[in-house]
């Protein structure tokens, strides 16, 4: 894999991933400065979910895109499409500038991913392409550990727009080392394309129907006035029809086999990223902590994830993965379940890192077995299609459920004194390293918000039980 003529393209696809994998561990630690810099804390679920939102517009373009002139033309476009958007929202004065370059980060990184899968089936061959998605995987586990250290320390002693800003100037190299080799192994139509004949646009436009849906539904959800019904009124009837479109037929009942795995992943997927996206807030605002250790407190469940994904992986377990898979969803709701309880003052910090540590095993679980268990309920012309859906039901349920919960969290309070320290966060951050002008955030909003996605979690171990035929 990383001899001869793969060398060059190995490592860049491998950079390529380690620099996304390091920003989305890094905006977590970094986000709680920024959205109280920025006066956008009623926002702070807006930031994440906008990243969801236009992923799905990208992947669904992507798929397109690569089957007509090859992977090479989305791949680059992603790379600088996800650019232009950390630069944007490192440069942003307002928070729904800061949420529309994560918006553009979205789009990019879509494209990306999508690029990336196509460049593996076409550039190597059948004996190497498992190796590279191991490694794809194991680009995860260093950024997941060092990046909220990394992150945190270059949020207190520099600001936070550095980590935006940073991050495109190091995407360069390793693009560099990769466009090369790509274009001479996989540029250009697929095999056996007919050219000038059009791919079929029946997942672009329920995808783009989806993502403006769904980002009325979140504006609807921050304004929380009777003037924003119409925009949710809208937003539903766009989103229900085109994700009925995107994902399998019984998926909203969880019909069992393939609907049911589709449904699960979703449901473990949303309420994980939901969990996972407030633990440093709440930990800043309410426990004094600083943004390098509340993102420290995510650190260990890189490590966790991938020794879940290596345990499905075991021969021995694969007449049972269905059983691994609700195992692993049981795990996930405990750790959830967990978060609200270091609320309280005598519960150590050390504690909540802990159950996320065991969550994260569960997510490596889940994951993992969802995808093998979707290969093998989908017959060969249909697993292309069938993990389109896959990835739809995780971006989608990620979307709605981080655009509810943030809903939540505005309505109860979450960031109401966040405008009294607008400014300061970049500047000092006192003995501590709290983020000042955020203590007014309610625990009770923090607490509706983990109710939500522990009982979200709880629906998959139901649901985890209809994976078999």
């Amino acid at each position: 894999m990383l001899r001869g003529p793969y060398r060059a393209l190995t490592a860049g696809i491998v950079s390529v991933v380690l620099l996304i994998a390091f920003e989305a561990t890094a905006v977590g630690t970094a986000m709680p400065v920024a959205a109280d810099e920025l006066d956008g804390v009623p926002l702070y679920a807006f930031a994440f979910s906008a990243y969801f939102t236009t992923s799905l517009l990208g992947i669904a373009v992507s798929g397109q895109w690569a089957d007509r002139r090859g992977p090479l033309p989305p791949l680059a476009t992603g790379i600088g499409a996800f650019g232009a958007g950390l630069l944007l929202s490192g440069t942003a004065a307002t928070m729904w500038v800061f949420v529309l370059g994560r918006a553009v980060q979205g789009v990019g990184g879509g494209l990306v991913i999508v690029a990336l899968y196509v460049t593996i089936s076409r550039a190597y061959p059948a004996s190497l392409r498992p190796t590279v998605m191991a490694a794809l995987a194991a680009s995860w586990v260093v950024p997941s550990v060092v990046g909220p250290l990394v992150s945190g320390t270059v949020t207190e002693q520099l600001g936070w727009r550095w980590v935006f800003l940073g991050i495109p100037a190091l995407v360069l190299l390793p693009a560099a080392v990769m466009l090369p080799p790509l274009r001479r192994r996989a540029s250009g139509p697929p095999p056996g394309a007919a050219d000038g004949v059009r791919p079929a646009r029946g997942r672009i436009r329920p995808a783009l129907a989806v993502a403006v849906g769904a980002g009325l539904l979140q504006y609807a959800g921050q304004d929380l006035r009777l003037f924003a019904a119409a925009p949710a009124a809208a937003g539903a009837v766009l989103l229900v029809p085109a994700a009925r479109r995107l994902l399998p037929r019984g998926t909203f009942r969880a019909a069992r086999g393939l609907p049911a795995v589709v449904l699960l992943r979703g449901l473990a997927a949303g309420a994980f990223i939901v969990a996972e996206s407030f633990v440093p807030l709440m930990l800043v605002t309410q426990r004094g902590l600083s943004v390098t250790l509340a993102g420290l407190a995510l650190a260990a469940g890189g490590a966790t994830w991938a020794l879940g994904s290596f345990t499905q992986s075991r021969p021995r377990f694969g007449p049972h993965r269905h059983r691994l898979a609700r195992l692993g969803t049981v795990l996930v709701t405990a750790g959830i379940g967990y978060a609200p309880v270091v609320l309280l003052d005598p519960v150590p910090v050390w504690t909540l890192a802990a159950m996320l540590a065991v969550a994260c095993y569960g997510m490596g679980l889940v994951i993992s077995s969802t995808s093998v268990l979707l290969l093998e309920l989908s017959a060969p012309e249909e697993a292309g299609g069938n993990s389109a859906a896959l990835q739809t039901s995780d971006g989608l349920s990620n979307i709605l459920l981080l655009a509810t919960t943030g809903a939540v969290f505005a309505a109860l309070g979450g960031g109401a004194g966040g405008g009294a320290g607008g400014g300061t966060a970049g500047a000092g951050h006192g003995a501590g390293g709290a983020v000042p002008g955020t203590a007014a955030t309610t625990p009770g909003a923090f607490v509706a918000v983990y109710a939500v996605a522990t009982a979200v979690a709880a629906l998959g171990i139901v649901v985890a039980g209809r994976l078999r035929r």
